[in-house]
């Protein structure tokens, strides 16, 4: 059985005799640009070129996976946000100019009625990279369909003093967009996988426990990603970051499909409490993978799978500079 379909059995909840490794999470290289002749800022604004972007990575170290879109702001730009492409620097990650509002009270079910905001920005172009991954590689490798988490989104379009303020003073008005926004990732990753992805992974970086704290995730995070992970077809992979350890019991409550944790997490305690839910994690995306050399990839995998990994996954999206010999070693592992 080839490895594409055995991390299609393993995402559907079937037992497997491998750990494979494999990402849900931003994995492009310098490397693979350099190889399709691509320019990192361009790449995020034209389907044939995010589809080759995101495909060069299994073609040159044989890592069984892709993913699209190739950055975090999509969905805030299909929300209004301007975003900076970043187009002076080779290899930076786009980024919001300034944030779309001051309050989360302007972020209320009469602004996502007010637009067709599921057919705005580059949400079709997103759709129609995967179409494309899914022609070129998608018999050999599996497809990711990559969201921001409702709360990592809100980061992303509110001031964050008029932000932060309001969840101590106006708690309700903090949880009620993140339930908008919810619905509204739910129903981009309903397109994402129409368009051609296996799974979709929900990155909430800003929502993670290991962020904004276990108290803070319980209250506002928590309840925005359940509702989130209910409204989402399956497989849904939950990714977060930082030191989650006391979370755990809440990750798991979520209802994903599968978490995936950064290297500051304790796996094996980890594995105790996912009794149901697959875990995947966790090499570090910088010291080991980019800084570190095959040797050190080898003993960082071997390490994750003794303690308990259903899948290896980087912690996070690796960094572009990532060298191709590091990650066959990383799939090879």
């Amino acid at each position: 059985m080839s490895q594409r379909a055995e991390i299609l059995r393993l995402l559907s909840g079937k037992k497997i005799d491998l750990q494979p490794a494999f990402s849900g999470l931003i994995h492009v290289t310098a490397e693979g640009l350099q190889s399709e002749g691509l320019v990192f800022h361009e790449v995020h604004k034209d389907a044939r070129q995010m589809a080759k972007a995101a495909a060069s990575t299994f073609k040159l170290s044989g890592l069984p996976s892709a993913v699209a879109p190739l950055d975090l702001y999509v969905e805030a730009e299909a929300l209004g946000a301007k975003i900076d492409f970043r187009e002076n620097g080779q290899f930076l990650f786009p980024q919001v100019a300034v944030p779309l509002f001051a309050s989360t009270k302007d972020l209320n079910k009469e602004y996502f009625e007010s637009a067709d905001f599921i057919n705005s920005g580059r949400i079709a172009l997103a759709c129609e990279a995967m179409q494309r991954l899914k022609e070129d590689i998608g018999q050999e490798a599996v497809i990711g369909g990559m969201i921001p988490g409702p709360y990592t989104l809100l980061l992303f379009l509110i001031e964050p003093s008029g932000l932060f303020t309001e969840m101590k003073r106006e708690p309700g008005l903090v949880t009620d967009a993140l339930f908008q926004l919810s619905s509204f990732l739910a129903r981009v990753g309903a397109a994402y996988r129409d368009a051609g992805a296996d799974f979709i992974t929900i990155h909430d970086m800003g929502g993670s426990p290991g962020f904004i704290g276990p108290a803070r995730y319980e209250q506002f995070a928590y309840p925005a990603e359940k509702l989130l992970i209910a409204e989402l077809p399956p497989p849904r992979v939950l990714s977060v970051c930082g030191n989650t350890n006391k979370s755990m019991h809440l990750l798991a409550g979520t209802s994903a499909d599968a978490i995936s944790v950064d290297q500051l997490n304790d796996l094996e305690s980890s594995r105790k409490i996912l009794t149901d839910t697959l875990l995947f994690g966790n090499i570090d995306p910088v010291g080991t993978l980019w800084r570190g050399d095959q040797a050190q990839i080898t003993g960082a995998v071997r390490g994750t799978k003794e303690a308990g990994v259903d899948a290896v996954w980087p912690g996070c999206d690796l960094v572009l500079q990532t060298s191709i010999e590091n990650l066959k070693a990383f799939a090879a592992a």
